[in-house]
């Protein structure tokens, strides 16, 4: 039988599932009324971006799992490559 996280990455084929990535910089902020969190993780050069309605503890040298899609932001008319989270989980 399936696990959830496959039948997941099987329905949207774009997701990538990543496991036991080192984060090396969180950064949480209010925008509205979500806090906006931006991950960076060990050996890459991307920003992580996710959205909760809370705080959450601090992932700084934590290890995580992950499953993302690449995306681009448009700021101040320049694109930036980021990957937006659809889950997170502590390691």
């Amino acid at each position: 039988m399936a696990t959830e996280t496959q039948k997941l990455l099987a329905k949207h084929q774009k997701l990538i599932q990543s496991d036991g990535r080192k984060v090396i910089s969180h950064v949480q902020r209010e925008d509205g009324e979500w806090i906006q969190h931006t991950l960076m993780l060990e050996g890459m050069e991307v920003p992580f971006k996710f959205k909760r309605k809370k705080k959450y503890q601090s992932l700084k040298g934590a290890r995580v799992n992950l499953i993302y899609y690449p995306e681009t932001e448009n700021v101040a008319g320049m694109e930036f490559e980021m990957m937006k989270v659809v889950r997170l989980k502590r390691t």
